[in-house]
């Protein structure tokens, strides 16, 4: 059954073109489009009855991602600069960006640089984007770079997503497994301790220790809540002044399993950030500088800026960077600096670590989802017990 998708394609000669194109599936499209030698910036599905099923809104770290290609596509294609900002401006998708976007245009219309003119918002475009731009403006490379960085975009929007959703399993259990005990201890427990007090026995300790935590649920309920909200605020207060937030971090790192798991996933944030900068053309100080950026850790970028001091003063950048990154990969990096390849052995480092995190977080959802089904199940449990022992007391001081 083919689909009909909507597309906006560049030809070899740099003209941007619209039409429809059936295929059964997305990357049947994008085939049947290069076979026709155009270059797809844009392709969506559209239904029967015409009507484009494009989100109207979409994100920022998304529209970046899909600004950045659809530019590397149209450039690729022999586009001219001017003409790509034109287009792309129009089906970016974010409607401030959009316009930072026309901005640029501007600028660069005037005689501005495209690296000055995307500095000049930083909300969009951070200092990887920018430094790359530049350098690639200096070498006459600039669709080369913006390839590289669409590139680094979406390897860092899929990680980032892989994190996400298998941290959001865990979470959805937790929830459940809190909502399911406390409509136990608020309504449920309640009714079986009258009933209970009605036939009156005494009680075992299990059923005992029961009363007294529904007790606490239902009679002191304010008390939680006041914990809760305070807890909201003092939180974010405290981690927002900066020594809370060094041990905080420090913490974390230091943890024995989530702290290695973090590392894992910051290296490789910071050695694909790095080795891509270095690919562009900036040296290593300043590239140093930038990708430090890209690791939200205080901890590990203090690492790196003891490392530029160290770099600065003549050391090696492998034996510099040793209690930041992973024994690994200072091997990795050392091995680049004596043959010369570093910013290819950064890159490498950075997909290392990729895949190590992305084995670990197959591991954890493996272990965790067994781990939550025994939990609230071992609490269920627990409820029903103390409920059978009560009534099996009490029958048999009846009898």
């Amino acid at each position: 059954m083919s689909v009909r998708f909507q597309y906006r394609a560049a030809t070899p000669v740099g003209q941007v073109v619209e039409g429809v194109v059936h295929a059964a599936s997305r990357q049947v499209a994008f085939a049947e489009l290069q076979r026709q030698r155009l270059y797809p910036v844009a392709l969506h599905e559209v239904e029967s009855h015409g009507v484009d099923r494009t989100p109207r809104r979409v994100r920022l770290r998304s529209a970046s991602t899909l600004w950045t290609r659809s530019v590397a596509t149209l450039l690729r294609a022999g586009v001219p600069l001017d003409q790509a900002l034109g287009f792309t401006a129009g089906h970016v998708g974010h409607a401030g960006m959009a316009e930072a976007i026309r901005e640029v245009r501007r600028a660069v219309q005037s005689g501005s640089g495209l690296a000055d003119a995307l500095a000049r918002y930083p909300r969009y475009f951070d200092g990887l984007f920018v430094s790359s731009v530049a350098a690639g403006e200096s070498t006459g490379a600039l669709d080369t770079v913006f390839e590289r960085l669409a590139s680094h975009l979406e390897e860092t929007a899929e990680l980032r997503s892989q994190v996400r959703s298998a941290l959001l399993y865990p979470a959805l259990m937790s929830v459940v497994s809190i909502v399911g005990v406390a409509v136990l201890l608020g309504f449920v427990i309640p009714r079986f301790a009258a009933v209970l007090s009605d036939m009156g026995g005494k009680l075992p300790a299990t059923t005992r220790f029961l009363m007294v935590a529904s007790a606490v649920v239902t009679k002191g309920w304010w008390a939680w809540l006041l914990i809760a909200v305070g807890t909201t605020y003092a939180v974010p207060t405290a981690l927002a002044r900066p020594d809370v937030r060094r041990r905080w971090h420090a913490a974390r790192l230091g943890s024995p399993w989530f702290g290695d798991f973090e590392r894992k996933y910051l290296t490789a944030r910071f050695a694909r950030t790095f080795g891509l900068l270095l690919r562009s053309g900036i040296p290593v100080l300043p590239a140093l500088h930038i990708a430090r950026a890209s690791a939200p850790n205080v901890v590990f970028q203090d690492g790196v800026d003891q490392a530029m001091a160290a770099v600065t003063e003549g050391s090696a950048l492998s034996p510099a960077l040793a209690g930041t990154l992973p024994s690994l990969a200072l091997q990795m990096l050392a091995v680049g600096e004596e043959s010369g390849q570093l910013e290819e052995l950064c890159l490498r480092v950075g997909d290392a670590y990729d895949a190590d995190v992305r084995r670990s977080l197959r591991t954890m959802v493996a272990l965790i989802e067994p781990l939550m089904i025994l939990v609230f199940g071992g609490l269920v449990g627990f409820v029903a017990l103390a409920m059978l022992q009560a009534i099996y007391g009490i029958n048999l001081n009846q009898l």
